[in-house]
């Protein structure tokens, strides 16, 4: 199994490497499937808006509810998240990998974009994810010991997933959370 996943500490670091991964893979001719999380800020709030770019080319669904600045807990939108898994489920017989921005509290229940994980991996296509710092005991034991640490290097990234696509041992690389 080539199960790839980043863990970095900043908010919306593994986001903008996972984009960076999506457009070296997309200009070196591989079809991706998937989603990247896009944040924006907006004025006046403290937490920006989070939306899937579903990949290769869309549509940007919007999986955070704005609950107002005095609310506390999960802001998900877990019906839009389950809109994208479909959408993404039915993209990814024709992808040479996927790509998942974040393994979460819904994929370690067997939700989110749970399915399309496991599927690719049986398919034996990469897969690559992010998880945050308080998800990474649940996603390693998840992953079985099958995981393998990537280093915030989007080009050494795409080199992983091409080893792992040509059906080489694309080996061990030494990213940490």
């Amino acid at each position: 199994m080539n199960l790839g996943y980043l863990c970095l500490a900043g908010e919306g670091e593994t986001d903008l490497v996972l984009q960076q991964v999506a457009r070296l893979l997309a200009a070196r001719g591989v079809v991706t499937a998937g989603a990247v999380q896009i944040n924006t800020a907006r004025e006046g709030r403290a937490k920006p808006d989070m939306d899937l770019f579903l990949l290769p080319d869309g549509p940007l669904i919007r999986i955070s509810v704005q609950r107002g600045e005095a609310a506390a807990g999960c802001r998900l939108d877990t019906a839009a998240l389950e809109e994208a898994a479909v959408i993404v489920a039915q993209r990814l017989a024709g992808a040479d990998v996927l790509i998942v921005n974040k393994f979460g509290q819904q994929e370690a229940t067997g939700h989110g974009l749970a399915d399309s994980i496991a599927a690719a991996l049986a398919a034996g296509k990469p897969v690559l994810t992010g998880t945050a710092e308080h998800f990474l005991q649940g996603f390693l034991a998840w992953a079985e010991g099958h995981e393998t640490a990537l280093p915030a290097d989007a080009g050494a990234i795409a080199d992983w997933v091409s080893q792992a696509r040509a059906g080489r041992d694309p080996g061990r690389l030494t990213g940490k959370c």
